[in-house]
C-alpha cells in the first residue's frame, strides 16, 4: 500500500511541475484540448505503473515529453480517432496564436516535435537531439525546414 502511495505522490508532483507543458505539447499533436488532457492522463498512469527512476528533473521532464509524444502518435493512428467527428472547440488563444497552432499541427511529426520542444519548451538543439535520439545536425535541419514550412502555411510571416 505504501508503494502505491509513493507512486501516486510522484505522479502528482510530476503533474504539478509539468502538467501544463505536457497538455500544451499533446495539444500540438491532437489539436483538441480534451484529447490532449486524456493523452497526458494516460502518460501519468503509465508513469505510476512503471515508477521510473530519474537522475534529475530534466531527465524526468524529457521522459514525460517523449511518452506524451508517443501516446499522441498512438491516438492519431487509432481507427477511432480517424473516424470520429470531434465537437468544435473554442480556443483560448488569440487569433494569430490559433492560426500558428493549427499550422504547427499540420506539420509532419519530424518538424512539429522539434519546433515545439525548441520554442515552447525551451530545449536547445543538443537537448532535443538527446530526447529524440537524433544527431544535432539532423535536429537543426528539422527546425530550419519546419520553420520554412510554417512560413509557407502562414503566408510568409517572419519568424519570431
Amino acid at each position: 500500500m505504501e508503494q502505491r502511495n509513493l507512486r501516486y505522490e510522484a505522479a502528482a508532483r510530476a503533474l504539478t511541475r509539468f502538467g501544463t507543458d505536457l497538455v500544451r505539447f499533446a495539444y500540438s499533436y491532437l489539436l483538441n484540448h480534451q484529447d490532449a488532457q486524456d493523452a497526458v492522463q494516460d502518460v501519468l498512469l503509465s508513469y505510476m505503473r512503471r515508477a521510473p527512476r530519474f537522475e534529475g528533473e530534466a531527465q524526468e521532464r524529457a521522459w514525460l515529453l517523449r511518452a506524451t509524444a508517443n501516446r499522441c502518435k498512438n491516438v492519431l493512428r487509432s481507427s477511432w480517432f480517424k473516424t470520429r467527428a470531434p465537437l468544435p472547440e473554442e480556443l483560448p488563444q488569440e487569433p494569430e496564436s490559433r492560426e500558428l497552432i493549427q499550422a504547427l499541427g499540420k506539420l509532419p511529426d519530424k518538424y512539429r516535435t522539434p519546433l515545439h520542444l525548441h520554442y515552447y519548451e525551451g530545449y536547445s538543439i543538443a537537448e532535443i537531439a538527446g530526447i529524440l535520439g537524433a544527431r544535432t545536425a539532423t535536429v537543426g535541419t528539422w527546425l530550419a525546414r519546419g520553420r520554412e514550412k510554417l512560413k509557407e502555411q502562414l503566408g510568409g510571416y517572419e519568424d519570431e
